[in-house]
């Protein structure tokens, strides 16, 4: 089953915006929240491992989607998002609800749990980090000096270098920035076609992108010192992420850590790592 194929549902914002999300799968609820910055639900693209025992809340974050601009093109702050996840819940009538947020995702997942700890069912933090430290760059820096000697190499380093300095104009461009730099991760012989669809289908939204990397300065840490929730801080071993799982879990009341061997940043669209990284969720989530 593709999530992204479901019904669309939607909810009205306080402040008149258009909320959008998908219901995919069956069992209690799971709400997804996607990375990006600025991309949709179907960044997650199929989970039926998931979908079989979870039902999954696919959200569009605002600006993605079937979710509406913000009339303000600066409104991506983490608590923006996070006051859209506090909503969507408000609309189910949920006392508490389980998260996951992948990512740019797992910053909102933070700010969201860490401003209403009493909300959080269980709480997946997945490829994600508080803060971006030296650790994490080197090691991104290493996984694209690796594919140096490849004939994208040089359009793939400009384009990482165009996305940090905002160049680009809109939307389009900005896609087309991803898709050449996504040739240039993982290790060199990887299929990146998933990962490039991917972008590709998500979409992504460069006021979110232009805002993050040029007005948010971020540390969580203070935020998951407040979550008292059980959290999974699950990555995989070649993430430049896996670098945070300790100081993530240090900060938090009760964490449960995976790491899962061989696996990069995005391990759910990995076909030999997407059963490993699901049965884990799954398994967290059931309390074993």
């Amino acid at each position: 089953m593709l999530g992204y194929l479901s019904r669309v549902l939607m909810l009205a914002t306080a402040d008149g915006r258009t909320l959008a999300w998908r219901e995919a799968g069956s069992g209690p609820p799971l709400l997804m929240h996607p990375g990006g910055p600025g991309c949709s639900a179907r960044y997650f693209d199929e989970l039926p491992e998931l979908e079989a025992h979870r039902t999954l809340l696919l959200l569009d974050p605002r600006g993605t989607g079937d979710s509406d601009r913000p009339a303000d093109p600066h409104a991506y702050d983490l608590d923006d998002y996070a006051a859209d996840v506090e909503a969507l819940r408000e609309h189910l009538a949920l006392e508490q609800i389980d998260v996951l947020g992948h990512s740019h995702g797992g910053f909102v997942a933070m700010a969201w749990a860490g401003l209403y700890p009493d909300r959080v069912g269980r709480l997946v933090l997945a490829g994600t980090a508080p803060r971006f430290t030296d650790a994490i760059r080197a090691h991104r820096m290493k996984q694209s000096l690796a594919h140096q000697d490849q004939p994208y190499f040089a359009a793939a380093l400009e384009a990482f270098a165009r996305q940090q300095a905002g160049d680009y104009a809109d939307d389009a461009e900005l896609a087309a920035l991803y898709d050449a730099g996504a040739r240039a991760t993982g290790k060199p012989g990887d299929d990146t076609r998933g990962l490039r669809w991917m972008f590709e289908v998500a979409g992504v939204n460069a006021d979110a992108t232009r805002h993050f990397n040029e007005r948010v300065v971020m540390d969580l840490r203070p935020r998951l010192d407040n979550i008292t929730a059980p959290t999974l801080v699950l990555t995989g071993s070649d993430d430049a992420f896996a670098s945070s799982v300790a100081e993530i879990a240090d900060h938090l009341a009760d964490p449960t850590v995976v790491i899962i061997p061989g696996a990069d940043h995005f391990a759910f669209l990995e076909p030999a790592n997407r059963g490993a990284w699901s049965q884990a969720i799954l398994d967290f989530l059931d309390g074993t």
